[in-house]
């Protein structure tokens, strides 16, 4: 596998995780007595997809400035 495809996977399987943990926070904090610190626990997943998807954003752009393939529009 290339390198980007390897960021592109871990992008999808982070965002896998960060639903889990929202998922998660929301039934801890429905609770009586709440443990607030829960709500921390999706943050982590969320830095790591805003630096991949940050990095998947930039990709096209890189790709033409560097004078690469050009990179198909997703038809």
């Amino acid at each position: 596998m290339r390198w980007n495809t390897w960021i592109r996977q871990i992008h999808r399987w982070l965002a896998i995780v960060f639903t889990v943990t929202v998922v998660v926070t929301f039934v801890a904090l429905a609770r009586e007595e709440p443990v607030v610190w829960v709500s921390y626990v999706p943050l982590l997943p969320l830095v790591l997809l805003m630096f991949t998807g940050l990095y998947l954003f930039v990709l096209p752009y890189a790709a033409r400035w560097r004078g690469g393939r050009a990179v198909a529009r997703g038809r």
